[in-house]
């Protein structure tokens, strides 16, 4: 069985540490990057402080929110 939906599911491609947006405070500053599938038009890109472990849980829960509202608008 072939399954498009896993194609068009929202992952993390890399959380990587970076440098504080423009006008904000702190050094512990990550990016972490969702893409839908293999699409390269449908990347985001985000910056958000923490640990590597929050930063990383909280990307993830990012992605499955995604992929729900996908699931329940019944656009899959």
């Amino acid at each position: 069985m072939h399954d498009d939906s896993i194609k068009s599911e929202y992952h993390i491609v890399k959380i990587e540490k970076t440098t504080a947006p423009e006008g904000m405070p702190g050094e512990n500053w990550y990016l972490y990057v969702i893409q839908k599938g293999n699409i390269s038009s449908s990347i985001m890109d985000c910056k958000k402080t923490g640990t590597l472990a929050s930063v990383t849980k909280h990307a993830k829960e990012q992605a499955e929110t995604l992929n729900f509202r996908n699931v329940k608008g019944g656009r899959r």
